[in-house]
């Protein structure tokens, strides 16, 4: 990212940190210590599913005396969270929830999160505070391009965003024109939006005759999706922008529980004192230590209406060294999901492998899918990927050729490729569903 508008503003100095991203480590250390037995206490006596869980394993909250000694503590699963829905997991009586979220359900039971008026206080420093280490400051203002309603993305983008002093649109998500519409016209500073929508919106920009680098964007805050270095490098040299990752999940709070600095874009920092971080072993459960390759499992340290021991989150990462925030350790970028780990004829691989090959491809754009079906005893997979709005026919038949065998080769399975129209997989809240698994169950 060369451009010189989008450096303006971009460097984060130390004189505009809250209080914690001054704390030593050690400080940050006894902070978690204290919080952390809290929020045992909490839920040992507020919640009956905690309450019997600490009992079946002899555990007590005084038990936890380090951090070290949470691995001790049962984990949390989104299976337990669909089991006590819809209130089950609540801490705090129901005339104190100020607002719930949930998500779609599309997989089986929602889970269903809510807040008091203290969460939604700390929700949205949580994400002033990632915004401004992202390079926004104090007057710009933030286009919402992330779904509003019960998915947690825009409201927490959006009141995050007022929370550090910027000036909102609160575009949601869709309409694609109408988007590009009020970026040229409402000269937004910073966008926030899931990265394949973003490349969704430079088709449009490109197909409407405008110049995506002549934008009034500087910063792009990108989130509720994995993506790839090679998808940032076509956004900011197609944009012009800086962009980095934020990180959250519904169950824990929303987005803001990590975010990638401008200054390095070396992966999200943690808020380690709002969420205490684990790596385990994806199968077995054993913690691992930092710098090992595991599943991230988050506990939280200031929920008060629905506070989570030891979350299983199935997002595959590991846990480095702060860099921009010192006291804060880092978490790479997310490789994948657990269950998003697609085992094909005795080769394992994830979404992310195959969106670094399209990326690579001339006349693809940067949205795919992958559909697993079954012929005889055979898994098949077929990745079907949206042709650019200028591809010929002849590039498009070219792509699939070049695409099968980059992932022959690259990946080591066979694969089929089909080159569809642009905009014709299915999207929900601006995110491409990446894996349609036909197979028969």
């Amino acid at each position: 990212m060369t451009d010189a508008r989008a450096h303006s503003r971009a460097d984060s100095p130390a004189d505009s940190w809250d209080a914690a991203e001054r704390m030593s480590r050690g400080e940050l250390e006894a902070l978690q210590r204290e919080r952390l037995r809290a929020t045992l206490q909490h839920v040992y006596d507020n919640v009956p599913f905690y309450r019997q869980a600490f009992d079946a394993a002899g555990l007590r909250p005084e038990d936890c005396r380090t951090p070290a000694d949470l691995a001790r503590f049962p984990f949390t699963t989104k299976a337990d969270l669909r089991a006590q829905y819809p209130f089950g997991m609540f801490a705090v009586e129901r005339s104190r929830i100020r607002r719930l979220h949930a998500s779609s359900g599309t997989t089986g039971t929602p889970t269903v999160v809510g807040y008091t008026e203290r969460d939604l206080d700390v929700w949205a420093d949580v994400v002033a505070r990632s915004l401004r280490a992202a390079g926004v400051r104090p007057g710009d203002t933030v286009h919402v391009a992330y779904g509003y309603g019960l998915f947690t993305g825009g409201l927490g983008a959006h009141y995050g965003a007022e929370r550090l002093g910027c000036t909102v649109v609160p575009a949601s998500g869709g309409m694609t024109a109408r988007q590009v519409r009020l970026i040229h016209d409402l000269r937004p500073e910073v966008i926030m939006v899931t990265p394949s929508y973003m490349l969704t919106l430079l088709d449009e920009f490109e197909r409407q005759g405008i110049d995506p680098r002549s934008t009034s964007l500087r910063v792009g805050v990108f989130g509720a999706e994995p993506w790839t270095e090679e998808m940032r490098r076509e956004i900011e040299e197609r944009f012009a922008i800086d962009a980095v990752d934020i990180y959250g999940l519904s169950e824990v709070i929303g987005p803001g529980v990590a975010q990638e600095c401008v200054e390095t874009k070396d992966g999200p920092h943690l808020w380690e004192d709002h969420f205490y971080p684990e790596i385990v072993d994806p199968v077995t459960g054993e913690p691992l230590p930092d710098g090992a390759h595991g599943e991230l499992v988050l506990t939280s340290l200031t929920k008060e209406a629905m506070p989570l021991v030891r979350y299983r989150t199935r997002d595959l990462t590991r846990l480095l060294p702060g860099t921009a925030r010192p006291a804060f350790r880092r978490m790479e970028r997310i490789t994948g999901r657990c269950d998003d780990m697609i085992v094909l004829r005795g080769v394992n691989l994830f979404p992310s492998q195959i969106e670094e090959i399209v990326l690579d491809v001339a006349g693809v754009a940067p949205h795919f899918q992958l559909r697993l079906t079954r012929e005889g005893r055979l898994d098949r997979l077929t990745v079907r990927a949206e042709a650019r709005p200028d591809a010929t026919q002849e590039r498009r038949a070219a792509a699939a050729v070049e695409l099968e065998r980059r992932i022959r080769d690259g990946i080591g399975v066979t694969a089929g490729v089909e080159i569809v129209d642009p905009e014709t997989l299915e999207r929900s809240l601006g995110k491409l569903k990446r894996i349609v698994d036909e197979r028969p169950k």
